[in-house]
């Protein structure tokens, strides 16, 4: 999957880094290199609560066999 990310410098010289199709999704770092590896991170982290907040909304009265992961 993939997805854009801002780049911008903040007044203290640290990097902004920033995902705007995920709401919140911000991160930083001491340069470029470093806010996209801690941006990944964030991506990735806000892709987990997301579906954690799916998984929780499931009803508990399905069955496991009506519940499944799927990875590609």
């Amino acid at each position: 999957m993939m997805f854009h990310v801002t780049l911008e410098p903040a007044e203290d010289g640290w990097i902004v880094a920033e995902c705007p199709a995920l709401p919140g999704c911000i991160s930083q770092g001491r340069d470029e290199k470093e806010a996209l590896e801690n941006i990944r991170e964030a991506i990735t982290g806000w892709m987990w609560a997301e579906d954690q907040k799916a998984v929780s909304s499931i009803p508990s009265h399905r069955t496991p066999s009506e519940r499944f992961t799927c990875w590609n």
